[in-house]
């Protein structure tokens, strides 16, 4: 059983920086495909990023493409996504998740585990 625990999580202006964190322990973190999506009150979870095993391919949604950035650190167990100009629209709860495999890494029920999420406030 993986557990994956998200922090960094708070409370931003509009066109500020905020880094989020991913951990996992319990499994070998190198074979995980790791995501990262988001859940606004009222709307459906979302696609944010995704990061190969190796970090050596990363691919984006639509609405963050260009101003955010995931990474991984497999020393560390830890993945993460750097966000910049966030907007009021950002804001939400961000979920980390890996899955075993996967042949479509935008959709969320390929995703074996999840974190518990953590909150992202973006105030205008």
């Amino acid at each position: 059983q993986v557990l994956l625990v998200e922090s960094g999580g708070g409370l931003v202006q509009a066109g500020g920086s905020l880094s989020l964190s991913c951990t996992a322990s319990g499994g070998p973190f190198n074979t995980l495909r790791m995501g990262w999506f988001r859940q606004a009150p009222m709307k459906e979870r979302e696609f944010v990023a995704f990061v190969t095993q190796s970090g050596s391919r990363t691919y984006y949604g639509d609405s963050v493409r260009g101003r955010f950035t995931i990474s991984r650190d497999n020393a560390k167990n830890t993945m993460y996504l750097q966000m910049n100009s966030l907007k009021p629209e950002d804001t939400a709860i961000y979920y980390c998740a890996a899955a075993k495999d996967i042949w479509f890494f935008a959709k969320e029920s390929m995703y074996d585990y999840w974190g518990q999420g953590t909150q992202v406030t973006v105030s205008s």
